[in-house]
C-alpha cells in the first residue's frame, strides 16, 4: 500500500477522501494506540480522522498503527530465552551445565558434577543437542505476566505524525524527491522508488535524474510498460537499464544474469544504444570496463538481427576486442605511470568528477614544481562537477593532514575491508588551498534562501547524507559517521531474526574497548555477563523469528560498547526472511517487558554481504555518551562467527572510522551563516515563517514555513 509506505518514509499520513462523518471516537483510539509505540498525531490529524466516518477512519487508523509498529519493530513478538531478564541470568557455564544434566538425567543415568565438566572441556558436547537448549521454553505472553508494565519516564521518545495530502499528490510529490535525488538512494529507497515509478510512471516527471541508478530504475519500470526512455545519454546507462530489468546490480558492482528480453524491449535497448554512440563516439570507450557483460548482453539482445542500429552494432564490436577504443581512464593510467601527471589531469578534465576522485593521487604523485598546475586544473572543472563529489572530496581533504590509524575501504555495499594507510600525507599548505577552493564553490551553490534558517543543534553532528549508501531502511537511522548523544541510565540492544527455509541461528554480541581500542571485555552466547553487561540467552534456531538482547548500563567500563551480531550458521542477512537490530535507552526505574516501542531510539534492517554486522558503536567522551552509526559488514568466516574471533579486526576498523573526520550538517550551516539569519532552535515557535532543519520539525510553525527533517536531508547537498 502506498499509504502505508509514505508514512514509513515521511511520517506523513495521506490525507483520507472516504466518506465524511463522525470518527472522533476512532481518533481518540489512535492517539492512545500511537502513543503505546512512541508517536503522537498533529491537531490537524486527529481532527482529519475525527471529521471522517467511522469505517474510513477506522481504515485509515488501522493503516496508521501498522506501518508505526512496523517502523519501530513492534510488529513481531521480541521474546527472550530467559523469563526474567534481565535477572535470573545463570553463569554461562553452570547454564550448560544445568543442560548437560537434563541430557543425562532423561536418559535415566546419573552423573557427577566432575565427570560433567569433563564431558564439557573434552569438547564432546554438542550444545544444540542438549535438551531445550536455544529455544524458548514459554511464551510470549508467559514473559509478559513475569513482568511489570513499564513505567513511562519523561525522557521517553514521541515522534509527530502529520497529515498530508491525498496519496496521489503525496506519492508523486515523494517520487519526483527521490528520482531527482543529486545522491544515491539505499537499497530500501531504491525499492521505494520502484514502486512509485509504477504508480507515476504517466504523470509530472522530474526535470533531472542526476543519479545514473536511480535512471536505471525508472527506465526499467519504463521498459517493462513501453515507455519512452528518460535521461540515457552513456553506453553504461543502457547496460545498468539490462542488469535493472535483469533482477540484477544496477550499480554494476557484480555480475548479472540476464534475462530474456522481448522483441520490444530490444528494440528499445538497441535504439538508445545506437542513438548515445551516434550523438557521441568516444563514449565507446566505456565498453570495455564491462566487456564481459557486453559480450552476455549481446547474446540477449541479437543486434547483428538490426541493421538500421549501427552505432549500436559497434558496441558489441568494441567488447569482442574487434576494434580498439581507448577509455579516458585508460589514457589518464599512461600518462601517470610515464610521468606526465599535468597531461593526466588535463585528460581527466574532460570528466570534472573522474578528475576530482582522483585529485589525491594526482598531488601524491605530482612533483612540488607540477602541484600549481595540477591544482589549475583541479580549480577549472570545480564548476562542473556535482556538490556531492566536491563535499566528497572537502571531506576527503579535510583527513589528508596525517596518516589515518588504518585504511577502510567500504564499497557499495557496506562491506568493509582494512589495510595499513601507506600514503603519505598531503602538504598542509596544499589541504588549506584545496579546501578554501571548495569552501567558496560550495558556498555559491548554496540555495538562497528567503527565510531565517532556523536549525535544532540534534542536527549538526549528522554527517552529510552524500549518499544513500551509507545508511540502511529503518526508523531514526542516521548516514555513516553521524553521531548522536545518548541519555538514560541504561542501553539496551535487540536484534530480531526469521530465517526462510532452514535452520539459522544469529548471535548479538558486544564487544568493550578501553579508551586505546584495546578490546576489555565481551557478552555474547559464551559469555552471558561481563560486570553489570547481560546477554537474554542464546537462541539457534528462528522458525518463527527470534530475538536476543544484551543490557549495558552507562555505568559500565569501558570507553567503546560495540554491538555486532555474527551469523553462527544458516541464511546469510540477504536471505532471511526478515533481520533488525535496534537500541533503546531506559531509566533506572523502567522495568518490564524486554520491548517495550516507546523506549526505541533508533531500528535498522540487517541487509548487506558479509557475515557479521557491525550497525553502530558507542563511544564514552567529554560530552557524555554518544552513539555512532558504522553501517558496516564484515565478510567473516562462512560458519561460527564468534565475537572473541574478530575482536581485533573490529577495534582497528572502530577505531579508523571514529577518528576520521565527517563532514556534517555543521560544515553547510556553517556556510550559510555568511549569507543568511542563522538561529539556533531553543523551542520557542518563531513569530513569522522560517526554514527549519532538525531530526524533526516541531508542530505548529508558522504558516509558509519549509522544513529538512531527517526525509529530506539529502535535498540540501547542492547539486
Amino acid at each position: 500500500m502506498l499509504d502505508k509506505l509514505i508514512i514509513q518514509r515521511t511520517l506523513c499520513v495521506p490525507a483520507s477522501t472516504g466518506a465524511a462523518g463522525d470518527g472522533t471516537a476512532v481518533a481518540r483510539q489512535l492517539d492512545a494506540a500511537l502513543l503505546d509505540v512512541g508517536f503522537s498525531a498533529s491537531r490537524a490529524l486527529l481532527e482529519h480522522i475525527g471529521s471522517l466516518a467511522p469505517k474510513p477512519a477506522m481504515d485509515l487508523a488501522a493503516t496508521v498503527v501498522s506501518a508505526v509498529r512496523e517502523l519501530v519493530g513492534d510488529h513481531v513478538q521480541h521474546n527472550a530465552y530467559f523469563l526474567g531478564f534481565p535477572d535470573d541470568v545463570p553463569d554461562t557455564v553452570e547454564f550448560w551445565m544445568q543442560r548437560l544434566r537434563a541430557a543425562v538425567l532423561a536418559g535415566g543415568g546419573t552423573a557427577t558434577d566432575g565427570q560433567l565438566r569433563d564431558a564439557v572441556v573434552s569438547g564432546r558436547v554438542n550444545l544444540l543437542d542438549l535438551p531445550a537448549y536455544g529455544t524458548y521454553q514459554h511464551s510470549y505472553a508467559e514473559l509478559l505476566a513475569a513482568h511489570d508494565d513499564l513505567i513511562s519516564a519523561a525522557g521517553d521518545r514521541v515522534r509527530l505524525l502529520r497529515l498530508g495530502d491525498p496519496v496521489e499528490v503525496e506519492a508523486t510529490r515523494l517520487y519526483l524527491a527521490l528520482a531527482g535525488s543529486s545522491t544515491p538512494l539505499g537499497e530500501a529507497d531504491l525499492a521505494i522508488l520502484g514502486e512509485l515509478a509504477v504508480a507515476c510512471c504517466d504523470g509530472a516527471q522530474p526535470v533531472a535524474i542526476p543519479v545514473r541508478e536511480n535512471r536505471a530504475v525508472l527506465n526499467g519500470i519504463r521498459l517493462v510498460l513501453g515507455r519512452p526512455l528518460v535521461g540515457v545519454d552513456t553506453t553504461t546507462d543502457v547496460l545498468r537499464l539490462a542488469c535493472q530489468v535483469s533482477g540484477g546490480d544496477a550499480s554494476l558492482a557484480a555480475p548479472t544474469r540476464f534475462r530474456a528480453f522481448r522483441r520490444p524491449e530490444r528494440r528499445m535497448l538497441l535504439a538508445a544504444l545506437d542513438e548515445v554512440v551516434g550523438a557521441s563516439p568516444d563514449k565507446l570507450g566505456d565498453v570495455l570496463r564491462y566487456a564481459e557483460r557486453w559480450k552476455r548482453l549481446g547474446e540477449r539482445l541479437h543486434p547483428h538481427e538490426y541493421d538500421q542500429w549501427p552505432h549500436a552494432q559497434e558496441v558489441f564490436t568494441v567488447a569482442r576486442g574487434r576494434r580498439r577504443v581507448p577509455s579516458l581512464a585508460g589514457r589518464a593510467e599512461a600518462a601517470i605511470r610515464s610521468g606526465a601527471i599535468v597531461s593526466a589531469a588535463s585528460v581527466l578534465s574532460a570528466s570534472p568528477g573522474l578528475l576530482l576522485r582522483s585529485t589525491d593521487r594526482l598531488l601524491r604523485s605530482a612533483s612540488a614544481s607540477q602541484h600549481t598546475a595540477v591544482v589549475e586544473t583541479i580549480t577549472g572543472a570545480l564548476g562542473s562537477a556535482s556538490g556531492r563529489v566536491l563535499l566528497s572530496l572537502r571531506e576527503h581533504v579535510d583527513n589528508r593532514l596525517t596518516p589515518a590509524s588504518a585504511r577502510v575501504y567500504v564499497n557499495h555495499s557496506r562491506k568493509a575491508w582494512i589495510g595499513p594507510d601507506r600514503r603519505p600525507p598531503l602538504p598542509a599548505d596544499l589541504v588549506a588551498e584545496l579546501s578554501s577552493l571548495l569552501d567558496a564553490e560550495i558556498s555559491n551553490r548554496l540555495p538562497e534562501l528567503k527565510r531565517p534558517l532556523v536549525v535544532d543543534p540534534d542536527v549538526l553532528d549528522v554527517a552529510l547524507p552524500l549518499s544513500g549508501k551509507a545508511t540502511e531502511g529503518g526508523f531514526a537511522v542516521l548516514p555513516r559517521g553521524s553521531r548522536a548523544s545518548v541519555s538514560g541510565d541504561l542501553l539496551r540492544f535487540f536484534m530480531y531474526w526469521r530465517q526462510n527455509s532452514r535452520r539459522t541461528d544469529y548471535d548479538l554480541s558486544v564487544l568493550l574497548l578501553d579508551g586505546e581500542f584495546h578490546p576489555a571485555g565481551q557478552v555474547s552466547w559464551t559469555n552471558f555477563r561481563h560486570g553489570q553487561v547481560v546477554h537474554s540467552g542464546d537462541i539457534t534456531d528462528a522458525t518463527s523469528g527470534a530475538t536476543e538482547f544484551i543490557d549495558v548500563p552507562l555505568t559500565a567500563r569501558g570507553h567503546y560498547v560495540v554491538p555486532q551480531v555474527n551469523i553462527y550458521a544458516g541464511e546469510s542477512f540477504d536471505e532471511v526472511a526478515e533481520s533488525m537490530f535496534g537500541y533503546q535507552t531506559r531509566s533506572r526505574d523502567q522495568r518490564g517487558a524486554p520491548f517495550d516501542a516507546r523506549t526505541v531510539r533508533a531500528r535498522s534492517d540487517l541487509r548487506g554481504p558479509g557475515r557479521i554486522a557491525l550497525p553502530m558503536v558507542f563511544a564514552k567522551g567529554e560530552r557524555g555518551w554518544q552513539a555512532m552509526w558504522l553501517h558496516l559488514y564484515l565478510s567473516g568466516r562462512p560458519s561460527f562467527n564468534r565475537v572473541e574471533d574478530n575482536a581485533y579486526t573490529t577495534a582497528d576498523r572502530v577505531r579508523a572510522l571514529t577518528q576520521r573526520r565527517y563532514l556534517t550538517l555543521s560544515y553547510l550551516v556553517d556556510r550559510w551563516r555568511t549569507r543568511a539569519e542563522v538561529r539556533t532552535w531553543d523551542g520557542r515557535l518563531p513569530d513569522g515563517p522560517v526554514t527549519f532543519v532538525g531530526i524533526e520539525a516541531p508542530e505548529d510553525l508558522p504558516a509558509g514555513s519549509e522544513t529538512y527533517t531527517l526525509d529530506r536531508l539529502a535535498e540540501l547537498i547542492p547539486g
